[in-house]
């Protein structure tokens, strides 16, 4: 009995209220990933903060020029005396020195060796320079502490600086480096949250259309059993089969009504991730292009080339960033041994004028020069230091070498997956002919008779495991290709 027999691509095309429903397809569904995740965003970001710090490390090489002001008030003003002195009137000697002749002493003087020589006051000639104390002066400066006292209780301060890097040990040509890959190792970062990204996509892509088959099917296999159902209680009724047939129909049947509400809600579970992946709301209603789609057996998957997936991989392209920066810190540290040198330039302002008497006014000057530091000694501070950037360095290294192990394992492993996953497929084609085959024997013959409403009911099992191990195999094989894309680095 053929009428049994829906063939399942028609139920497929038959599901009507599909029909009003918005339609994605899988391009679809990465662009609203992609444009809504929040990972990716920040990820974003991150470049964006990349760039700007190597904007940063290039103006390194420029003159830093910055202005400065200060205000002080001081409690107490300075004075250049602690009292009022007197000092003695001499005069400007050949010299240019301070001295004194006879007009300037009351001090008797001799001649000696040709030369004016003054007396003390016991007439014994002295040198003035040792004996000053003998000095009798005849008139004396007086010197006020009033007008030595400078009034600096309220200063002002006002300057403008430059310093330009004239040679820093190679640390400016470092910093520019490590900045260049730190923006490169942000891309790669990146590349490899959207490479997730469409992982994930794909992966709750592919579970959707394979549970809406599955729930498809479960309805299809519903009204097969309640179709049965009909015609055993039609025959309960004419006397030609038994009560203990309609029961073990209806048995059945409850068994297919669970079997559909549990499609049901693994469907929406499965819509939900999807929706919560792209960014839509959750009760988001919607059909999936390829629901229908028929995957045909592909000739086996060659391996990709390792060398080429190791190109493609935003891990390896992460972890070589990492080590350029590596390298670009060990010199960074190297430049902590040599010396830095810089240019100054300085104009500065000051009230009082330090210039002209101290006086309440505004008074500026310049001032050009060079700084240089030369590191002598931090009791192994710096050699450390780089031994610590050698080690992190080696450690780097040998993360990449684990990673391009694992990629290539991952790589292998997808190309048997899906090379596996057709050969299924293939098989579960054979199968679901063999299936669909069976189950119109088993009709012909329970309707002449010849066969068992059990053996008919195991018929319909047959018929549905295999047409759900169809799906299976389907939905397997685009996964597999979705992870042999991942892992030879061509997801995008």
């Amino acid at each position: 009995m053929r009428k049994y027999i829906i063939p399942f691509f028609l139920v497929l095309l038959s599901w009507g209220y599909t029909n009003a429903q918005q339609v994605l397809n899988l391009d679809d569904c990465r662009r609203m990933a992609i444009e809504n995740n929040k990972d990716l965003k920040i990820k974003k970001e991150q470049v964006a903060v990349a760039e700007s710090m190597k904007k940063i490390a290039l103006t390194q090489h420029l003159p830093n020029i910055s202005g400065k002001g200060a205000y002080f008030h001081n409690s107490n003003n300075i004075s250049l005396l602690s009292e009022d002195k007197f000092a003695p009137v001499g005069k400007v000697m050949e010299d240019g020195s301070f001295g004194f002749d006879q007009t300037h002493v009351n001090n008797e003087w001799t001649m000696i060796n040709g030369q004016p020589v003054p007396l003390d006051a016991n007439e014994q000639p002295f040198d003035p320079k040792l004996h000053p104390e003998k000095i009798k002066w005849k008139g004396y400066a007086y010197l006020s502490k009033k007008e030595f006292t400078i009034d600096n209780k309220n200063i002002f301060i006002a300057a403008i600086s430059l310093v330009q890097p004239i040679y820093m040990g190679g640390k400016i040509r470092e910093l520019n480096k490590i900045a260049g890959f730190a923006k490169d190792l942000a891309l790669a970062e990146q590349e490899g949250e959207m490479s997730d990204i469409l992982y994930s996509v794909d992966a709750a892509y592919w579970q959707v259309v394979s549970v809406s088959n599955k729930l498809k099917l479960a309805s299809q296999f519903k009204e097969l059993i309640q179709k049965l159902n009909k015609d055993v209680d039609d025959m309960v009724t004419e006397g030609v089969a038994t009560k203990s047939d309609m029961l073990k129909v209806r048995v059945k049947l409850n068994e297919a009504d669970l079997s559909v509400i549990k499609a049901q809600n693994g469907l929406n579970l499965s819509k939900m991730l999807l929706c919560q992946l792209t960014g839509m709301p959750m009760d988001s209603q919607f059909m999936l292009a390829d629901e229908n789609i028929k995957v045909e057996a592909d000739p086996a998957a060659e391996v990709p080339e390792i060398n080429e997936a190791y190109k493609n991989r935003a891990e390896i392209k992460q972890l070589e960033q990492a080590i350029n920066m590596s390298n670009a810190n060990i010199k960074l540290k190297l430049s902590n041994f040599l010396p830095n040198i810089g240019l100054t330039a300085n104009y500065m302002w000051t009230n009082p004028d330090l210039y002209n008497g101290f006086k309440k006014k505004f008074k500026g000057a310049w001032n050009v020069g060079v700084a240089v530091s030369v590191p002598i000694f931090h009791w192994g501070e710096r050699i450390h230091t780089r031994n610590a950037a050698k080690a992190e360095h080696k450690i780097i290294e040998y993360k990449l070498e684990n990673a391009k192990e694992k990629i290539e394992l991952q790589v292998r492993q997808s190309t048997y997956k899906i090379n596996e996953a057709r050969k299924r497929m293939a098989m579960t084609d054979e199968n679901v002919a063999s299936a669909t085959e069976n189950l119109r024997m088993a009709e012909e013959g329970y309707k002449e008779g010849v066969i068992t409403l059990s053996n008919l009911m195991e018929a319909q099992v047959s018929w549905q495991s295999a047409y759900s191990e169809r799906i299976d195999a389907a939905v397997d094989v685009k996964l597999s290709d979705v992870y042999l894309k991942k892992s030879s680095g061509n997801l995008r």
